[in-house]
């Protein structure tokens, strides 16, 4: 873990306008998502958005990835591969999205719901969505990065979900992977200690049934064993002396997505103790 980069504050500029450029493209994605489209539509909208915005999609020829985005759906658990597949209403659909923008990366991502979701559906992707909360929330100089993955898995596992192990939250910032790895389970108090500069992803894969998971012949797709539904959001961040910065942090409200109530936000808990 020695070989962490602390970045700068010219940086983190360059990893925060690439984060930005990434976000606004994952809300342009809410606004065009329906039942109908098909994730080859989604990954086209990404790709001239990008460019449109003077970056270019990262995962394209990524170490042989043949598309600009990831479009995960239902017991998809990552790096689904766009293609003539039409979304139908109960779908839930992860898009992955990463920005490069003079040479800096910004990685953020989504679930959305198509249509109105099952109970099911609901269930894994808010659990997923507050997972990822509760994680950035450990995030301040000084905190272990264990910590991280210790709160989202006694959430998830809580609320009767699994936490993914097979991949993790990564540094980022010239490169698109590099130190340290998060991951999303852990015990509190281990791991390295965060220093103030370093910039990550966190991005935990929460799955309604186990955990265990198989990559299907394109040597990309990633799917729940158990065929059970998996939802992930993801952000970027950089430490701070005082907590973190959500590098990749949304101006406005995804469409399809944080539309619907979510049950663990502290205006229903608020409500349902009210009641």
């Amino acid at each position: 873990m020695s070989n962490v980069t602390i970045k700068t504050v010219k940086e983190v500029d360059g990893i925060r306008v690439a984060s930005q450029m990434a976000a606004e493209t994952l809300i342009g994605v809410g606004k065009i998502l329906r039942p109908g489209i098909t994730t080859d539509e989604i990954n086209t909208f990404v790709h001239e958005d990008t460019v449109r915005r003077g970056g270019w999609p990262a995962p394209l020829n990524y170490h042989g990835f043949p598309k600009s985005v990831c479009t995960s759906i239902n017991e998809v658990v990552c790096h689904g591969i766009p293609d003539g597949r039409v979304l139908e209403p109960g779908d839930i659909i992860n898009v992955d999205v990463t920005t490069i923008f003079n040479g800096f990366f910004g990685d953020t991502s989504a679930t959305f719901y198509v249509g109105t979701p099952s109970a099911e559906a609901k269930h894994v992707t808010e659990v997923s969505r507050r997972s990822l909360d509760l994680g950035i929330a450990q995030v301040r100089e000084g905190a272990r990065l264990g910590d991280i993955g210790a709160a989202i898995q006694e959430f998830a596992e809580g609320q009767g979900c699994s936490v993914v192990r097979a991949f993790v939250g990564h540094g980022i910032g010239r490169k698109f992977h590099e130190p340290p790895q998060v991951q999303h389970v852990g015990k509190w108090g281990n791991g390295m200690r965060l220093k103030a500069g370093m910039c990550f992803t966190i991005e935990p894969m929460i799955n309604l049934g186990h955990f265990d998971i198989e990559v299907l012949a394109d040597k990309w797709t990633a799917v729940t064993v158990d065929g059970s539904l998996s939802a992930q959001f993801e952000h970027t961040v950089v430490v701070t002396k005082s907590g973190c910065e959500v590098l990749t942090r949304r101006k406005v409200r995804l469409e399809n997505s944080e539309n619907f109530p979510d049950p663990f936000s502290a205006d229903v808990l608020r409500s349902s103790a009210a009641v």
